[in-house]
């Protein structure tokens, strides 16, 4: 059996997202396996280029591209492929939002709604779009990272919500229309120790803490290790929604 720290050994992985907490932990992880990867930050390069300079192992590179611009998405594709020889793992964790009470239907504009959809929805699919060629060529994998939003309608704001349950039904749709040639996976976060959501403070964190089984939040490693898991030991599974959120969701 392969040793673990060498699972991926000869694996390129293009992460977008991947300067944020949920990104940087998952190229950790899956460098340590091995992997080569592309860390992508939305559009400064020097943030994705910090977290690749903390990576075990040798051969990343770091990366700019706008999720929301089909062009950007291209482009960054064919620098992958003349770089690194192409992906075999594409992790979507490109993400945005901004708190909404969900009452307050006004403010939530449609350029708010139209952006959220854009980043988190039709982003993540204008990626794979413009990656699928070389993740066909030799057993691919594309791992969305969503939230539980998705299904609890518990969320930043309602277009948040809406934009992640668009990402789990694509993932599915996805999974059969891409099979046998690329696995779709997708890793459903439940709240999440980071500063991704503008205005969390202790407080709040805490009482989500309190209303979760497993009493505390989720960790960027615990997205992390479920990637991991779903381009390791998860071999036989496509199209399937993982939900890492400590029991929130019941």
């Amino acid at each position: 059996m392969t040793s673990p720290h060498l699972q991926l050994s000869g694996r390129t992985a293009v992460i977008l997202g991947g300067s944020g907490g949920i990104g940087a932990a998952t190229a950790h992880l899956l460098a340590g396996a091995g992997a080569r990867v592309g860390v992508v930050s939305s559009r400064d390069v020097d943030k994705a280029a910090a977290v690749v300079a903390a990576l075990p192992g040798e051969g990343h590179r770091a990366y700019a591209a706008a999720v929301d611009h089909t062009a950007s998405l291209i482009r960054l594709a064919s620098d992958v492929e003349a770089d690194l020889g192409g992906a075999h793992i594409l992790v979507n964790s490109a993400g945005v939002t901004r708190p909404v009470p969900h009452a307050d239907l006004d403010g939530l504009t449609d350029e708010l709604f139209d952006q959220l959809m854009a980043v988190n929805c039709r982003g993540a699919f204008a990626a794979v779009r413009a990656f699928a060629p070389q993740l066909r060529l030799d057993n691919g994998l594309l791992v969305n990272i969503s939230s539980i939003a998705a299904t609890t309608g518990i969320g930043s704001n309602i277009a948040y919500c809406a934009s992640k349950a668009g990402m789990d039904i694509m993932g599915v749709s996805l999974a059969r229309a891409l099979a046998p040639d690329i696995r779709v996976l997708t890793v459903s976060p439940g709240v999440v120790d980071t500063d991704f959501v503008p205005g969390r403070d202790k407080a709040w964190n805490d009482k989500q803490v309190a209303t979760t089984p497993l009493k505390r939040l989720t960790s960027p490693d615990d997205v992390a290790k479920a990637v991991l898991a779903c381009a390791t030991t998860l071999a036989f599974s496509t199209g399937t929604v993982i939900q890492v959120d400590g029991g929130r969701h019941l």
